[in-house]
């Protein structure tokens, strides 16, 4: 689900324009940049399953992934946010943070805990799409496509409300839509590498 997180940080973008680009893109994707040192340090693993590929394995995310560590983590990005960009930045941060743990459970076997640490041993989370390679990847398809189209969208808008200007003789409506298609080449690259498990 890589990619699909990243397609809904370009449709956010869309809409809300006070939030950096690159800030939605990394909150986004928070819980899994925060797993990556907790995974390199033993805390956190992953193990494979079956073939191993795409959705192939059982994440054991203990703490970044868990409804209450994400909720946590969702909330600091939140307040963070709201330091650097204002009350709306951080309620639409602390909702993109959270985002990837919705998406999570949509795609991930049952490995999601609810405590941190799985705490009390309660029950995990999942719905599995992963089981089912063909649904998974037309979800990420579809969150890519619309994050894609609601942001060059998003652009032209801006551009046809802007001064009639051009930026180093090249318009605003050609830079709208090379931003664009940059953001859709970039949206498909990580689907790309997230299908052939590269990263």
């Amino acid at each position: 689900m890589f990619a699909g997180h990243f397609g809904l940080a370009a449709a956010v973008k869309s809409r809300q324009s006070e939030t950096p680009l690159w800030a939605l893109m990394l909150g986004t994707q928070l819980l899994d940049v925060i797993f990556v040192p907790l995974l390199l340090n033993g805390v956190e693993t992953i193990v494979p399953v079956g073939e191993g590929g795409y959705g192939g394995s059982v994440i054991h995310a203990d703490y970044t992934h868990s409804l209450v560590g994400a909720l946590l983590i969702a909330i600091l990005a939140g307040i963070a946010s709201w330091k650097l960009w204002g009350k709306r930045s951080a309620a639409v941060m602390s909702a993109v943070v959270f985002s990837h743990w919705l998406l999570d459970l949509l795609v991930h076997r049952s490995d999601l805990p609810i405590l941190p640490g799985n705490l009390g041993h309660l029950p995990l989370l999942g719905f599995g799409l992963w089981r089912w390679p063909l649904i998974s990847m037309l979800l990420e398809i579809l969150l890519i496509a619309a994050g894609a189209i609601m942001y060059y969208q998003s652009l032209r808008s801006r551009v046809k409300k802007a001064p009639g200007s051009k930026a180093g003789g090249i318009s605003l409506e050609s830079r709208a839509l090379w931003s664009g298609v940059f953001m859709a080449g970039m949206l498909v690259l990580s689907l790309v590498s997230d299908i052939l498990g590269i990263g």
